[in-house]
């Protein structure tokens, strides 16, 4: 009787798999947790305002210049420290996205 060829996968290849995906599985995981602890910083208005962010996007810091409060200019304000929210959050996720590509190149936006 023929032997079946499961796409040539054969008993010993499959651990060999299996190992491989473990250990990605595993890298991945690591990657996450960088990733989750790293902490980015964006300013605007020139350094007026500076936030941080974390890895879980989780705002954790708004530095607030005195000179940039005026109470009759709250819009300007909330646009600076909006401005700076958004800046960090796109370094966060760049730096996310970076990370997850070199983790797994043929899996391009899965992340």
């Amino acid at each position: 009787m023929a032997r079946q060829n499961f796409g040539g996968f054969g008993g010993g290849n499959m651990q060999q798999l299996m190992r491989q995906a473990q250990k990605m599985q595993q890298q991945l995981q690591e990657a996450q947790e960088k990733l989750d602890e790293a902490e980015y910083e964006a300013a605007s208005g020139g350094g007026m305002v500076s936030v941080k962010i974390n890895g879980k996007r989780e705002l954790t810091s708004i530095v607030i210049d005195p000179q940039v409060v005026d109470p009759d200019d709250i819009e300007m304000l909330q646009d600076l420290i909006q401005a700076a929210v958004n800046e960090a959050l796109r370094k966060g996720e760049e730096a996310r996205e970076a990370t997850m590509s070199r983790m797994a190149p043929g899996m391009g936006g899965l992340f």
